[in-house]
């Protein structure tokens, strides 16, 4: 056992510190972290483990169960502030050195948390002032995680002192490969009085004066202009989309700074061969920027639950895959993940059929993951996840989930080596905006329908027709590398990022532009051009009227032969085409002399854009339209439905080729690549062979 305690002026230090992290962010200007790979030659498999929360003592029985399942890493330590540091400054390390010390010794290898994200209850006793205060003046209770506010010099000064005491006593352990940084993290809506004047400082930094915010914001409107900062009204009932949409930018930089900061304390101590992640939400993110955050991490992790059953159809992991891949461009972890049924509750008890938690894993892999792991090793007997069960249940005995995990584990032991750090190339890219959802979610144009549910259609119908897709963003430096860039409403964009689509079309490439793109600037303020303003000339049409729709309308003639869901609902804009060739009508005496769809040849390349909400057969077959013009379509878009296929490089150099069967029954597919080897079975395939996918199966081609 260690005591120590910080004295009170390395407090005053720390509140210093906080408070300096406001006036210049120094704290998180470092440079970008350059990607990296696990320093492992294989593939990482494991579960999140927590000793400290078993009924009985069985440290020694649960790592031979492991050692027998094949678990090579183990995730520990992110929820247990209260056992590091029982009370004030009193830290205790033994029961985790136990812990570590015989996973090291039955060589599974450990990915250290900072237990940052609950605080213990002494903390709350004696400093209940850190706790959230979100608007309206609603307090967070304790009982729950992540209740505590991020910036409050007091928390910042505790968290600070159990990071640098567990992550120093551990450092030179051998068993530890890298650090998670707290765990899911945000800002929390943290809103309270502190938060606020760091809000004011915000603003003063990015606007330099109260005459240049009232301008951006347009405060003459309502009779609202500032005469100086000591003016500005809290975020509290405000309505103003320019001051709502700054109020969420600062918001996501509250969650990017803390993480920054944790980084740094860690850095200070890391080892050249560990790395520093953080594992974020599965799925597209509105409350962060993803993308700022994985600037100061080594590498991305993501945590993607999943339906199962009959629902399993592998397009949550994808995305989230695809997304966490895309933030530094390179492989990413897989830090929590279904293991049996999921839920706080005992309404979502719905175990995964034989071999889907084994094509799950191949998914993740397939997407570019070099780790999966399970969210956890054993079920719990108390706390609100009691239900969230892991790879053990209640008994905690080898049961159906520990064998086909033993099964995934033995393959992965042979093949991982082939399958690690592969590389991935795609042609196409999403263009996903934070800021555009913000704009949107304040103006909202249909209770149905939003910048999510388009994001999401187009992603998905990517994903059906096996289009390998990456995610961009609005900082993402080079365009040139894709051949299509699909494009949700850009409702919220500067002139630069516009003038870089413009170009990525004069260049050759093909755009797949969606309404309300361009109407906006980066300050959700409308721009005075004609729309679509800066996109204009590529886009080869004008509008200045646009509408909602009381009731879906077909299209006239069927131009996209999608029977049943020849239709388009909720918004219509009135485009005027001025170079634009019009590739679909509304079948309707007064909106059809507008075009739905459009399509524009400029420079060496196409914008087709769509000026409606289309229904998801239509957005298919636009798609393979696009796809077509872009010379991306082949034998990916023409294999059964259930089939899921995805591309990487080996670290061999050679392709590698994933066929997933996301489907209880046989399908067969024709593999259409270089001969190869089927890895798992290690048969040769030829050009132009049948594969057959038993239920829920996979076959990895490795071309000769």
């Amino acid at each position: 056992m260690l005591c120590c305690s910080f004295s009170p002026q390395r407090l005053k230090q720390c509140a210093a510190g906080a408070l300096l992290l406001w006036l210049g962010m120094a704290v998180c200007a470092f440079a970008q972290v350059k990607p990296k790979t696990t320093n492992f030659d294989g593939i990482l498999y494991g579960v999140s483990y927590y000793h400290e929360y078993m009924p009985y003592e069985r440290l020694e029985q649960d790592v031979q169960l492991m050692g027998k399942a094949g678990v090579t890493v183990v995730r520990l330590g992110e929820s247990t502030w209260s056992s590091w540091e029982p009370r004030d400054g009193v830290f205790e390390f033994a029961w985790m050195e136990r812990i570590i010390n015989r996973l090291h010794k039955a060589g599974i290898k450990v990915i250290l948390g900072t237990p940052t994200y609950s605080i213990p209850p002494w903390l709350y006793k004696k400093h209940p002032e850190i706790l959230l205060t979100r608007l309206g003046g609603q307090k967070a209770f304790y009982g729950p995680r992540q209740n505590m506010d991020i910036t409050h010099p007091r928390y910042r000064f505790y968290a600070e002192r159990v990071v640098r005491q567990v992550v120093g006593h551990f450092k030179d352990h051998p068993a530890v490969i890298g650090y998670q940084i707290d765990n899911e993290t945000s800002s929390r809506e943290a809103a309270g009085p502190n938060v606020q004047a760091q809000f004011a400082e915000y603003l003063k930094r990015k606007f330099k004066t109260a005459g240049e915010l009232n301008r951006q914001w347009g405060l003459a409107y309502w009779g609202q202009l500032l005469n100086d900062w000591e003016e500005l009204p809290p975020r509290d009932g405000i309505l103003n989309p320019g001051y709502k949409l700054e109020w969420e930018r600062f918001q996501q930089q509250l969650a990017t700074d803390f993480l920054a900061w944790l980084a740094a304390l860690v850095n200070e101590y890391k080892r050249p061969d560990q790395f520093i992640t953080h594992n974020f939400v599965g799925g597209v993110r509105t409350d962060i920027d993803e993308y700022e955050i994985a600037r100061h991490l080594d590498i991305a992790a993501v945590n993607p639950y999943h339906d199962v059953q009959d629902r399993l159809d592998g397009l949550g992991p994808s995305l989230s895959g695809d997304l966490c891949r895309s933030l530094k461009g390179s492989n990413y972890l897989v830090t929590e993940t279904n293991a049996q049924t999921i839920g706080w509750d005992s309404k979502t008890q719905f175990p995964p059929y034989d071999g889907q938690l084994r094509l799950n894993v191949y998914s993740h892999l397939a997407s570019g993951a070099d780790l999966v792991a399970y969210w956890h090793w054993h079920s719990l007997h108390y706390g609100q996840e009691t239900y969230w069960k892991g790879v053990l249940s209640h008994d905690l005995e080898p049961n159906r989930a520990y064998e086909e995990v033993r099964r995934v584990a033995a393959e992965l032991k042979r093949i991982g080596p082939r399958l690690a750090h592969a590389s991935k190339s795609h042609q196409a890219a999403l263009l996903y905006s934070v800021d555009s959802f913000q704009g949107i979610h304040f103006m909202p144009f249909d209770d149905k329908v939003d910048y999510l549910t388009v994001l999401h259609q187009l992603y998905r119908t990517l994903y059906r027709l096996n289009v390998g897709t990456d995610f961009i963003f609005p900082q993402t430096p080079d365009l040139g590398a894709y051949k299509l860039i699909v494009v949700p409403p850009l409702y919220v964009a500067d002139d630069a990022l516009l003038s870089r689509l413009v170009e990525f079309v004069r260049g050759g490439g093909h755009l797949l532009l969606t309404f309300k793109s361009g109407f906006t600037n980066q300050h959700s303020t409308v721009r005075w051009q004609m729309m679509p303003g800066p996109l204009r000339q590529a886009c080869g049409f004008r509008y200045q009227e646009f509408s909602n729709l009381r009731r879906p309308l077909a299209l006239k003639g069927d131009p996209y032969q999608a029977g049943a869901e020849n239709a388009v609902s909720a918004w219509a804009e009135f485009l005027l085409p001025e170079t634009a060739t019009g590739l679909a009508y509304y079948n309707h005496p007064f909106f059809g002399k507008y075009p739905a769809i459009t399509r524009n040849k400029f420079g060496k390349g196409t914008v087709t854009y769509e000026g409606t909400v289309l229904s998801d057969k239509l957005q298919e077959m636009v798609l393979r339209d696009v796809l077509q013009a872009a010379g991306l379509s082949g034998p990916d878009q023409e294999l059964p439905s259930p089939v899921r296929v995805k591309h990487s490089t080996g670290n061999s150099g050679k392709p590698l080729h994933f066929y997933l069967n996301f489907s209880g029954a046989t399908e067969i597919c024709r593999y259409r690549y270089a001969s190869g080897i089927e890895l798992l079975s290690g048969q040769p395939v030829a050009n132009s062979r049948e594969l057959s996918l038993e239920p829920w199966g996979v076959a990895i081609v490795e071309e000769r």
